[in-house]
């Protein structure tokens, strides 16, 4: 599973980095500090899963989440914040699932596990008149829920 990870703090980082490195099956494949920066990695392809920091400068992520959704339809996204309060703002922006950033690095990862690969769980696939796959049906905001971690 390939991860980008978007978090302002360098020491949120470092630390996600050191929990992933032991983690069989997952792949950090970028870090990045703004919205901006995020979207701009975004263009050079995208990856299984987006680990985001729910105060990311820049955009306001319920805009820069829906202009996720449709580069990367298949994206899996977790929320991670300082604040459990925004939890519910995050679900609704439509974000997979939700980790506190004060939880133990066992959620964290519970949460990963707990997302599937693209192929696995989501909407039926996309296809053009020519029955191209065109990516993956959208998921229901209780479908997304159903897994949550707080």
């Amino acid at each position: 599973m390939d991860v980008l990870l978007a978090d302002k703090r360098a020491a949120v980082r470092s630390a996600v980095r050191l929990v992933l490195a032991h983690e069989p099956g997952i792949s950090l494949i970028a870090e990045v500090e703004t919205g901006d920066e995020l979207l701009a990695r975004i263009e050079a392809g995208c990856p299984d899963l987006l680990l985001l920091d729910w105060e990311l400068p820049g955009q306001p992520l319920p805009e820069v989440l829906s202009t996720l959704r449709q580069r990367c339809p298949h994206l899996q996204v977790i929320a991670l914040s300082g604040h459990p309060e925004v939890r519910r703002l995050a679900l609704e922006a439509g974000v997979d699932q939700f980790v506190c950033k004060a939880n133990s690095p066992d959620q964290l990862l519970a949460a990963i596990r707990s997302v599937r690969p693209a192929s696995i769980g989501r909407g039926a696939p996309l296809r053009s008149p020519d029955g191209q796959a065109q990516g993956h049906a959208p998921i229901s905001p209780e479908q997304r829920r159903k897994d949550d971690v707080v």
